[in-house]
């Protein structure tokens, strides 16, 4: 009998292990799916959309449409990093003007360029950090077969070499130099164009404009070689003009002079906010009182943004789920356990902030609440 309790003992506690063995192995994934209409979420996707219009020094502000998939991955010391999906379109403001979206204008459908952003932002609301970490979107014009099948009179895209759009460009410039009472501009670059018939041919530009060497009475002068065009200029403005023929020529112009921003001074970080410094260059593992790899005053690059033809609804649909219609990724890491940041330089004081950032999360286990609602609600704008 003596023999027999030990033996009992050993007999469950094997079963024990057995039963525990399974349990032990599963490793729930740290990823919650988050509601793509909860104010928070909301609220950082606002704030890491803010954060990508910022980055960037050309093309449109973006606005956001809707939040198509979020997750949230908590970190130790209160903190979270979102993966956020959101998607965007373009407004009427130039980037260079650094308005905020919400101050921007809707284009109209048949200008309308929509797409999709993914970034990885970083909140610790303790701390109030607000941090976009990386970002990647992609563009493309809405179909222009749909819009000729709705508005077959509506303007189209042209080649942005034609004559006649350089013509339009330089006329209406010429307009609102006229107009000035002092300071005289010359072309940078046209970067939109599209055509119309109304009574006759009608071309519509938009182009970014630079401080001519001129004054005023030197560009009137006909002797003067004051130039019309200096491609290699920071922009100062955006203009849009139009020029239209029938038996008289009519030109018409509204220009927007860009704001003088101050600038942040170098390595500054405020408490109140954060958000705005760049990524460091690499993503390695953690090491112990081991300095940032990149300082703050080191301009490196968070992202990118692609843009992509209109989508040919014509194609077949096997050539078109050959790839799918916005190809966005964003993965600072491919290692499924993670990889750290190290995010030290953000903090004003000499303290470490490291974060583990994954690979970012595939569509499968979204919450039902996603995508939300859209501002725009027309299919012709909602990514796929």
């Amino acid at each position: 009998m003596g023999l027999l309790l030990p033996l009992a003992l050993c007999a469950l506690a094997a079963c024990y292990r057995a039963a525990s063995l399974p349990r032990q192995a599963h490793n729930p994934s740290p990823l919650l799916s988050r509601g793509c209409n909860d104010s928070d979420v909301l609220k950082f996707s606002d704030f890491a959309l803010q954060d990508i219009n910022k980055d960037r020094r050309k093309g449109f502000v973006l606005s956001l449409n809707r939040v198509n998939d979020v997750y949230q991955h908590k970190q130790s010391g209160h903190g979270s990093v979102f993966y956020l999906t959101l998607d965007v379109l373009e407004t009427d403001c130039h980037v260079l003007s650094k308005k905020a979206w919400k101050d921007c204008g809707e284009r109209t459908l048949h200008e309308s360029v929509y797409g999709q952003c993914k970034a990885i932002y970083y909140t610790n609301l303790v701390e109030r950090i607000f941090y976009t970490a990386a970002y990647n979107c992609t563009l493309r014009p809405v179909s222009r077969r749909a819009i000729s099948n709705m508005c077959p009179d509506c303007p189209g895209p042209v080649d942005l070499s034609y004559s006649s759009v350089l013509e339009a460009a330089l006329e209406s410039l010429a307009q609102y130099n006229n107009k000035s009472t002092s300071k005289q501009y010359s072309l940078v670059r046209v970067i939109k164009a599209s055509s119309q018939w109304v009574f006759g041919p009608a071309y519509f530009v938009q182009y970014l404009i630079t401080e001519s060497p001129c004054t005023k009475s030197q560009a009137e002068s006909a002797a003067s070689k004051c130039p019309l065009q200096l491609p290699d200029s920071d922009p100062v403005g955006h203009c849009e003009g139009s020029l239209s023929r029938n038996i008289k020529k009519f030109v018409s112009v509204s220009c927007k002079i860009f704001e003088p921003q101050d600038p942040t001074p170098r390595g500054e970080n405020s408490a109140a906010d954060q958000r705005s410094v760049n990524l460091p260059e690499v993503i390695e593992p953690q090491k112990k009182n081991t300095a940032p790899t990149n300082s703050p005053s080191k301009a490196v690059s968070k992202g990118s943004v692609q843009y992509l033809p209109e989508l040919v609804d014509e194609k077949p649909k096997e050539s078109q789920e050959a790839g799918p219609a916005f190809p966005v990724q964003l993965d600072l890491t491919t290692n499924p356990q993670g990889e750290t940041l190290d995010l030290s330089f953000l903090i004003a004081w000499p303290v470490e902030k490291k974060l583990v950032v994954l690979p970012f999360p595939k569509k499968e286990q979204r919450s039902a609440e996603c995508p939300g609602p859209a501002q725009v609600d027309n299919p012709l704008v909602l990514p796929p």
